[in-house]
């Protein structure tokens, strides 16, 4: 068996991906604002699940987008997450990616408390001073809690990104997240991942322009 490679220059190989992507979805349609964010996820995990997986609230992305602009802050519950995140263009927007689970007092909150570092972390997070999308690619207890803070009228996030992955209450917590009153976009069923997590923030902030 003869294997013929592609002869594709470094810089162009995002854009040849991005290219066969389009081919290989051919005639589908998709929403202009939701397109990049799915097609960058596709791109990420080489999955075409997440055309029919990813779900949006209404007009998700575009709020996303402006509340990107308007300089909101990205929390994470994953070091993977928050280093795949643009930090570059997220910092020229006037933002900044957090992710607390390995801090020290988010550690000492969840001993005294019996809850997971993902738990105390998203308590830590709801006492930011400012506007926060969250991005969760891989603990549900992190969705959980932040369903029960927002119930609770102590957090108000401008945008849920669900994509936790695995077994034990995945898809139970994203059902959870769509149910809010709040812009989300979930990965329905068991896939997703920090790598997801991030893609789909990246899918954003490259559709954002810096302020001046």
């Amino acid at each position: 068996m003869k294997i013929e490679l592609q002869k594709v220059l470094p810089e162009e190989i995002e854009k040849r991906s991005f290219e066969l992507i389009g081919e290989e979805l051919g005639d589908v349609r998709l929403d202009p604002a939701e397109e990049p964010v799915i097609k960058r996820v596709i791109h990420t995990t080489a999955d075409f699940d997440y055309l029919e997986n990813l779900k949006f609230s209404e007009a998700a992305v575009l709020k996303g987008i402006e509340a990107l602009k308007k300089g909101a802050v990205i929390v994470t519950d994953t070091q993977m997450a928050r280093a795949g995140i643009n930090k570059t263009t997220l910092a020229a927007l006037g933002g900044e990616a957090f992710c607390f689970m390995a801090d020290d007092d988010v550690a000492a909150a969840a001993k005294a408390g019996g809850t997971t570092r993902a738990t105390a972390s998203m308590d830590k997070a709801a006492a930011l001073d400012q506007p926060v999308i969250f991005a969760i690619g891989n603990a549900p207890t992190a969705l959980v809690r932040i369903y029960e803070l927002i119930r609770e009228g102590r957090l108000k996030p401008e945008l849920i990104i669900g994509v936790p992955v695995g077994f034990v209450n995945v898809v139970e917590s994203k059902e959870l997240i769509m149910e809010l009153d709040v812009p989300f976009i979930v990965a329905r069923g068991r896939k997703g991942g920090s790598n997801v997590a991030a893609a789909i923030c990246n899918a954003m902030l490259y559709q954002c322009k810096p302020r001046t």
